[in-house]
């Protein structure tokens, strides 16, 4: 009689097309009945068995585990929604109309903002431009008026306010050690 093998545990990359066909079907019925995104339960689920790969292996009863996960995550998920409080709205006191100083520093602050993004290199100006406006045009409206696909308005966005972030924190002195200005 030959002594028997343990059979290896799955490789990961087994055990996520495995489950991911019952991952996506509870996260759906657990987010639809608490007002979860399904998508971040998903993701959370991932990272939880990524974590215990990387520990201890990958568990006895994978789709036992993952129900028992996914539930978990949509139990914590709920409890901590319930516990978000609406942020409170400013008191009227404080709004622009009531106060002419903060008025004109808003004023002021938008001024030198629109200078900012007039310096900007390239085809920034016209995308922030488009973006600040008060029209509060879609990216379908902005991707036509630039003449650019709707797909590159993202990331051409991210580059275009990372580089008005690098300018603007080149021309505002951060202070130095204990507060006191360089």
């Amino acid at each position: 009689m030959t002594p028997t093998v343990p059979a290896a545990p799955p490789a990961p990359s087994h055990l996520f097309s495995t489950l991911r066909p019952l991952l996506v079907a509870e996260a759906g019925a657990e987010a639809a009945g608490g007002g979860v995104d399904p998508g971040d339960l998903e993701q959370t689920v991932w990272l939880r068995l990524l974590e215990l790969l990387d520990g201890a292996g990958p568990p006895p009863d994978p789709a036992d585990w993952l129900l028992r996960a996914v539930r978990a995550e949509a139990r914590l998920a709920r409890r901590a929604t319930r516990r978000e409080l609406p942020h409170p709205a400013p008191p009227a006191a404080t709004t622009d109309a009531a106060c002419p100083e903060r008025a004109a520093l808003t004023a002021e602050r938008h001024r030198v903002l629109r200078e900012a993004v007039g310096r900007l290199p390239g085809r920034c100006p016209r995308l922030l431009d488009a973006m600040l406006s008060p029209a509060d045009p879609t990216y379908q409206e902005i991707a036509g008026e630039l003449g650019m696909s709707q797909g590159s308005l993202g990331p051409m966005r991210s580059r275009c306010l990372g580089c008005l972030r690098r300018m603007l924190a080149a021309e505002v002195a951060a202070p130095g050690r204990g507060g006191r200005e360089r």
